[in-house]
């Protein structure tokens, strides 16, 4: 939750006041309040915990999204930005006295230079459109996240989402330009440039990820890239996990950086494998898929290279695509990891914390004992290439106690992963998921320094409230529950 649950008198009274506010700059289909209106924005993909809004405004025009903006800053009104509500964190989970500022109508592709590679795109236009607009000059976006084909790229910019591919293309920071938007107070604003440089701070990497908390997003310059001539992947079986760990690490430590380099375990396979019919190795307890892209005759190589590492490490069986449809349906077991596992169980919560390649058999071996801890099942997949983890803890929110078993199970992992000299998110952001294990991840003073950024963007905190840092008071608590410290007192600190 991000708010103490009001009055439904202070509620409604409050209602009121933003509607009819809002009613003077915004046409009324744009303005959603009556509860059957505003529940399917209680929650994102983290559907665990949800929150009706206040109110949805629907902006169709800047000049819209502006004026919500200034009309909620003079009324100390929280904002929550929300695109395509794909994300996994619940990090446009609604404020109980807030708006929620719907951005999925701005959805226009605004220019394409293929001489530049690049596109200016507004901030609701789908992820894989970009790349289905560039596809006839033989360019493409490549930032892929596995919900490329839904998630838009305002939500992209705000978690800072990779994908199969970012191991060597990079995450959303190193494929994006520019970004415009405007402040809390409504104000134009700009970070980056058309440029591959800017002058002064490097205000445009602080903006990604930071998840809607200092400014709203409304207009995006992203790269493009030439398509590749051929892409192949190698299907790899190991009848160990830590075999398949060290297969990564061995593939890294060769000079090798692949396309992508993805690993799932024996019991995300056989979801996927009933699925999508990948040809998977049931019998495998963990599987790899590695790419290699680029001219021809660089993909031989490198897939006779990548072999020879993966042999070595004991590798099973190996299978190379022969075909771009055999490719594309290796792909598409990992791609649809998530509905896979949607199909086994009512709930599933996806963690997203990253680990040091080489600790990839440990995490895996660490979260099986964990499974038997808290009597859920959990299936694996993981960007092990960067040592992204997702691993998937299957539950039913409808059972108060699997509930909390699983948030359990949850920040075991996270903090299971700083241990082991990870950190707490890698893609999915922190949202309200991952709120207490900030705690577990940062000090004091480093939770001090994220809440003067916040305050300089937005000194009432009316962006995203509740989210992404906590405060020194819930760490403290939180301390106490871990035995790591007791309460501090910060009465200076702005409490958002």
């Amino acid at each position: 939750m991000t708010s103490a649950t009001p009055q439904p008198s202070e509620r409604a009274a409050r209602q009121a006041e933003v509607v009819q506010a809002l009613s003077q700059h915004l046409p009324a289909h744009t303005l959603l309040w009556q509860p059957e209106d505003t529940t399917p924005y209680e929650c994102d993909g983290l559907t665990a915990y949800r929150q009706r809004p206040l109110v949805v405004a629907l902006p169709e025009t800047y000049e819209q999204v502006q004026a919500v903006l200034k009309t909620c800053h003079a009324l100390k009104v929280p904002v929550v930005a929300r695109g395509a509500g794909t994300g996994l964190s619940g990090g446009a989970m609604p404020h109980a006295m807030g708006v929620t500022l719907s951005l999925a109508r701005f959805n226009q592709i605004l220019k394409l230079d293929p001489h530049s590679r690049t596109a200016v795109v507004q901030c609701g236009v789908r992820n894989l459109a970009i790349s289905e607009a560039a596809a006839p000059y033989g360019l493409y976006y490549a930032p892929d996240p596995s919900s490329q084909i839904a998630c838009t790229i305002g939500g992209n910019v705000a978690e800072n989402s990779g994908g199969v591919h970012c191991l060597k293309y990079g995450l959303t920071v190193h494929n994006i330009l520019k970004v415009k938007g405007f402040t809390v107070a409504g104000e134009p604003i700009e970070f980056g440039s058309d440029a591959l440089d800017t002058p002064g701070y490097d205000l445009l990497a602080i903006l990604m990820g930071s998840e809607g908390m200092l400014a709203v997003a409304t207009e995006v310059t992203v790269k493009l890239i030439p398509q590749p001539q051929l892409a192949r992947c190698i299907m790899a079986s190991f009848d160990d996990v830590r075999k398949a760990g060290d297969a990564v690490a061995a593939v890294i430590a060769a000079g090798i950086i692949p396309a992508g380099l993805e690993m799932m375990d024996k019991p995300m396979t056989a979801a996927v494998e009933d699925f999508v019919h990948a040809g998977y190795d049931l019998n495998a307890e963990a599987i790899l898929l590695c790419e290699s892209d680029g001219t021809p005759a660089e993909v031989e190589e490198e897939i006779a290279r990548m072999s020879e590492v993966l042999r070595g490490a004991g590798a099973t069986a190996i299978t190379v695509s022969q075909s771009e449809d055999e490719r594309a349906r290796f792909w598409s077991g990992r791609k649809n990891a998530f509905p896979a596992s949607g199909r086994i169980s009512p709930d599933y919560m996806c963690m997203d914390s990253t680990i040091p390649r080489k600790r990839l058999a440990d995490i895996l071996l660490a979260i099986q004992e964990m499974e038997k801890k808290y009597q859920l099942r959990c299936v694996n997949v993981f960007h092990a290439g960067d040592g992204n983890l997702h691993p998937l803890i299957l539950f039913d929110a409808n059972n108060a106690d699997e509930l909390r078993r699983c948030e359990l199970f949850g920040a075991e992992i996270l903090e299971t992963s700083v241990a082991m000299g990870g950190t707490i998110t890698g893609e999915h952001g922190v949202g309200v998921e991952k709120l207490n294990s900030m705690c577990a991840q940062f000090t004091t003073a480093e939770n001090e320094q994220m809440f003067a950024l916040k305050a300089a963007f937005d000194p009432d905190g009316l962006l995203n409230p509740g989210k992404l840092i906590p405060t020194l008071n819930r760490c403290a608590e939180y301390g106490k529950m871990l035995v790591r410290g007791g309460q501090l007192s910060h009465p200076d600190l702005p409490r958002f």
